[in-house]
């Protein structure tokens, strides 16, 4: 029975502290630069390349095509106790 109790003590104890875990998530922007209808990717991410950003993606918005830039940006999460608590993203 000790054992037993010693084990749940054990695994309890390691729950029960803050668990650093990161998260990526995309951030979509509008291209500043890229003119006109966009039916192509790699236009669309050669433009967004030169913005400063990673790549692009053309998409829908109100029935009009346009090319949104991506970024993928990391958060960190502080978990205790089964809670996600934001601390600091970048």
């Amino acid at each position: 029975m000790l054992p037993v109790l010693l084990l749940f003590l054990l695994i309890a104890a390691t729950e029960i502290g803050p668990v650093m875990k990161a998260e990526a998530r995309h951030c979509l922007s509008q291209s500043h630069q890229f003119k006109g209808a966009c039916f192509s990717h790699s236009n669309c991410a050669n433009v967004c390349h030169n913005e400063g950003f990673p790549g692009g993606e053309c998409k829908t918005d109100k029935l009009e095509r346009k090319c949104y830039c991506k970024k993928v940006i990391r958060l960190f999460r502080l978990v205790r106790f089964g809670l996600g608590l934001f601390c600091w993203g970048y």
